[in-house]
């Protein structure tokens, strides 16, 4: 049968399985057991009418510690009224003038000449300095504009210097602040002002995964502090074995959010992370919709339903949806959302990087888009996130088969699949913003090597960013 855009066969949900069984946790996806046989030529650019692998815990929070910063009332202090000193002016340095203090000379004529010859020869070196300090000044702004490491003008967060490296050019990131893991809960309004300031050159929405460590206050903080342009989908990471601590406690960060700062720059609330596939493994079931996933679907469509009455309860109106691996949505849930985020990875497919632009398109038009068409409700589909890895902390997970993580590989992928679905409509989450250090800590292999940018905020060397700024 051909598909959308090509002569290859449709695969359906049932020969999705079993393929991530030696991915490690994080980043379970279902998604075709072969690779696509076609280029990346093959991704549409024009929107097509009707006819994965899981990730990880992307952010996820370790539900079962209790939050240093649980409370209502520890979001909302000391955000409002923080005054961020995290950039400096750069201060001039003021010139040494102690040279000029000294009183005029009353010895002869011939000291009188030696001394202005002095004075003479002081001023050119003087001169000579500063057309050096001005090359070297210049050089120094050339060479730093690759390092995408935002800095205030003034100690206004919204005055600060743009990279011309970056381009608006990708309709969402995937993003959770640096240390909002428990129980430490190390982020900090300083980090996220400057993600915030970085990622508005690239994109107007970002989407979170949890809300554990005041991410939901300090993220809408940053955008009210920065007054860019940016829409966050904030997310609450429920897990189905703790009695909903975790889901109770996102959800009352998120609504402390909400009173303290509005809806104008949220997008939705995401009530799940692959929940439904977590809630199969744990159980021994492969089937989203089968008894097992059914039952999964009941205890994740009451904190849907919560988080609904909640938002009901704060007289605001606000879309809520739900993320989980591509082929892994549950009927039931999926019509009880307003929209849903299907986590799409052709590397965990064992696809090759030169298929992975088309593959990505397919798979989330075959399981995704056209599964939400058939729903009464007809939920508004997102890629939750796509990418490829830019390294591996050990030689076993260098390569997916027929591809390496490399930086080389990462450009192929921006080059082949941003433009192409920003023209054809596809919303998505480029995932993700930087590289996390705990990720790689706690899973190894490619888990924390994701990032266009380094972890360190400096775009990583060697990517180019596409230039197709989205209306």
């Amino acid at each position: 049968m051909a598909t959308l855009y090509g002569d290859g066969p449709r695969h359906s949900n049932t020969d999705l399985q079993d393929y991530y069984d030696s991915v490690p946790p994080p980043h379970r996806l279902s998604g075709m057991n072969t690779p696509s046989s076609f280029s990346t030529q093959d991704i549409p650019l024009i929107p097509q009418s009707p006819s994965g692998h899981a990730t990880r815990s992307y952010g996820a929070p370790l539900a079962s510690q209790p939050s240093a910063m649980e409370s209502s009332a520890d979001m909302t202090t000391g955000y409002r009224d923080y005054d961020h000193h995290g950039y400096s002016d750069h201060d001039h340095i003021t010139p040494n003038d102690t040279w000029m203090e000294k009183g005029a000379s009353t010895g002869s004529g011939k000291k009188k000449w030696v001394v202005i010859g002095g004075i003479l020869g002081l001023v050119a070196l003087i001169a000579i300095g500063v057309a050096l300090g001005v090359t070297l000044s210049k050089k120094s702004s050339s060479s730093s504009s690759s390092s995408s490491k935002s800095s205030s003008s003034s100690s206004d967060p919204s005055n600060f210097s743009k990279d011309a490296n970056l381009k608006l050019s990708f309709y969402g990131i995937a993003y959770t602040p640096a240390g909002s893991q428990l129980p430490d809960c190390g982020n900090s309004l300083d980090d996220v002002i400057s993600d915030i300031q970085i990622m508005s050159q690239l994109t107007t929405r970002v989407r979170l995964y949890g809300a554990d460590c005041n991410q939901s206050a300090l993220v809408l903080e940053a955008i009210e502090q920065t007054k860019v342009n940016m829409t966050v989908f904030l997310a609450n990471y429920p897990v189905s074995t703790d009695n909903d601590t975790a889901y109770d406690r996102q959800r009352d960060l998120i609504k402390s959010a909400i009173q303290t700062y509005g809806t104008d720059h949220i997008g939705g609330v995401t009530v799940g992370n692959e929940y439904i596939l977590d809630y199969l493994n744990a159980n021994g079931a492969t089937d989203p919709n089968g008894a097992v996933g059914n039952k999964g679907a009941e205890l994740l469509i009451a904190n849907i339903n919560d988080t609904r009455s909640m938002l009901s309860g704060l007289g605001v109106s606000l879309p809520v949806g739900n993320a989980d691996a591509g082929s892994y949505f549950n009927d039931l849930v999926l019509e009880q959302v307003d929209y849903g985020m299907a986590n799409v990875h052709p590397w965990f497919a064992n696809v090759s990087i030169d298929q992975s632009a088309g593959w990505t398109w397919e798979f989330f038009e075959v399981n995704d888009v056209q599964l939400a068409q058939s729903l009464s409700n007809t939920p508004e589909m997102y890629v939750a996130e796509t990418g490829w890895p830019t390294k591996s902390s050990d030689t076993a997970d260098e390569s997916n088969g027929p591809s390496t993580a490399s930086v080389a590989n990462l450009q192929t992928f921006l080059d082949t699949y941003i433009c192409q679905a920003n023209t054809n409509g596809t919303k998505y989450f480029f995932f993700e913003f930087f590289d996390e250090k705990w990720k790689d800590e706690q899973y190894g292999g490619v888990e924390g090597w994701w990032g266009l940018f380094n972890a360190n905020r400096t775009l990583k060397d060697g990517i180019t960013v596409p230039d197709c700024v989205l209306s």
